[in-house]
């Protein structure tokens, strides 16, 4: 009985070490993610995502009801490459809500932005993370944004 108890306490430590792992890596994933975003580097951004990558924003439409909005990644990369040398971007990650279950992650990180470094809006990002062949990727980000509730 003693042994069992032994080799039961064993395993879950062993499990739960690796969770916490796996939860530290795809924080760098994300991590990494915004380094690239706030350089502007594609090659970086792209080394942490999947080529099949789904990005989707919910805001509110012209009418002022939520919407969800599809963005496609290449458009998505031009655009941050492209914002002048001059203006200054940060998006400031509050936290991390990081959960796995074997090959899958999900993250939940609050967020302010800002650009000049004059407050812009807030929300969260949620990430899906995929574990291929031993390195976290970006499978699905959507994000809301909004200006009220903040800070």
């Amino acid at each position: 009985m003693k042994n069992r108890m032994l080799l039961f306490l064993f395993f879950g430590v062993w499990a739960l070490a690796a969770q916490k792992t796996d939860e530290k890596a795809v924080q760098m994933t994300i991590e990494t993610f915004f380094e690239g975003f706030h350089n502007q580097d594609s090659v970086l951004i792209r080394s942490t995502v999947v080529e099949s990558i789904r990005m989707q924003t919910i805001g509110k439409s012209k009418t002022g009801s939520d919407s969800v909005r599809n963005q496609n990644f290449d458009s998505f990369i031009k655009s941050i490459v492209s914002i002048p040398d001059t203006t200054r971007f940060q998006e400031r990650i509050q936290s991390f809500n990081i959960q796995t279950d074997g090959p899958m992650a999900n993250a939940w990180t609050p967020y302010e932005f800002w650009v000049n470094d004059e407050f812009s809006h807030c929300g969260v990002n949620s990430f899906q993370l995929f574990k291929d062949k031993g390195e976290w990727k970006i499978i699905y980000i959507i994000d809301t944004r909004r200006k009220e509730g903040c800070l």
